[in-house]
């Protein structure tokens, strides 16, 4: 029984094991091969789809907007050919200009800054080459009696700092006559430095018309030291004029505004009240030399002092009217 038994088991796991075998038949090939599988692509399509560009037989595309010289390899013209065609940097288009912009034109004022250092440093020299000069300048002006009049007689005894002051009165006297004259806009010519030229020439003009007069006068009428007094007083209030404009001019040069007005302003006040007391001064010295009354005086400030600013003046204009 158990030996049946056995038997049995055995044939069922013979059977059991050559059921779960494949067939031969069915036995499942392996794929095939990728080269196979290339082989079996149409050669026509296989040669456009593996068909490698070749630059070297293309033939070069030539850039005919070049304009080359045969020495312009080292030129402006050609380094600006090559950065345009830069394909970093767009040199080549127009520059973007912001809606509403405008351009801001500084009008430096260099070459008046130099003049006006120029005109401090002339003083700074005469100052520290004749301070004996000086000293009895600001002695003189401002204190007229009788014990002054060796310090008078010495400082017109002393013609070259004399001279070089008068220069120096010119030239800051003019530079503030044509300050003036920009600032209310009734400038004959329309450059500055021209017209700063013609004012110094004036102001030459007016005071050689005062010298050579007031010598005439003298001679004439026998009152030579009266005269020389008068062209000494004239002078000296010249000289005090021309640096006590040295600040003003400063200001007039580089303010705007209100302290531009007031600058002006104040070197009105100071030139009138110069101007007052060397009248005063020119009385005095003429009442003590020669027997004058005011009214005769007065004639004489018509004469010497208003008429040759008014004929220079006309001549001026007389010309600017025939150069323009």
């Amino acid at each position: 029984m158990i030996k049946q038994i056995f038997f049995i088991f055995s044939f069922l796991v013979i059977c059991l094991c050559s059921h779960a075998q494949s067939p031969v038949d069915t036995v499942n090939l392996s794929p095939k091969d990728s080269l196979d599988l290339l082989d079996s692509i149409p050669e026509a399509q296989l040669t456009e789809n593996l068909q490698i560009s070749d630059s070297v037989s293309k033939r070069p595309v030539i850039d005919t907007t070049w304009n080359i010289q045969p020495t312009s390899f080292s030129s402006a013209d050609f380094k600006w050919q090559v950065l345009k065609r830069s394909q970093y940097f767009d040199f080549k288009s127009k520059p973007f200009t912001k809606p509403g912009a405008s351009i801001k034109k500084v009008l430096g004022k260099e070459f008046i800054f130099y003049v006006l250092v120029f005109l401090l440093l002339v003083f700074g020299i005469l100052r520290q080459l004749f301070p004996k000069y000086f000293k009895d300048l600001f002695s003189v002006f401002f204190n007229t009696t009788l014990k002054q009049s060796q310090i008078r007689e010495q400082l017109m005894q002393t013609p070259l700092p004399s001279l070089m002051l008068n220069g120096f009165f010119v030239a800051s006297a003019g530079l503030y006559i044509t300050f003036l004259l920009e600032y209310y806009e009734s400038n004959p010519v329309d450059h500055f430095w021209l017209l700063f030229f013609y004012c110094c020439i004036g102001l030459s003009i007016i005071y050689m018309v005062k010298f050579i007069g007031l010598k005439i006068v003298g001679w004439v009428f026998d009152i030579k030291e009266a005269a020389d007094a008068n062209i000494f007083i004239v002078f000296i209030t010249n000289k005090m004029i021309g640096i006590l404009l040295l600040p003003f001019l400063i200001l007039l040069a580089f303010s705007k505004g209100g302290i531009y007005s007031i600058s002006i302003t104040i070197s009105w006040c100071l030139i009138a009240a110069l101007f007052l007391y060397r009248l005063m001064l020119t009385y005095s010295v003429i009442r003590n030399q020669i027997k004058v009354n005011p009214f005769h005086f007065f004639l004489y400030f018509c004469a010497f002092e208003i008429t040759p600013l008014l004929l220079v003046y006309k001549g001026l204009l007389v010309f600017f009217n025939l150069t323009a």
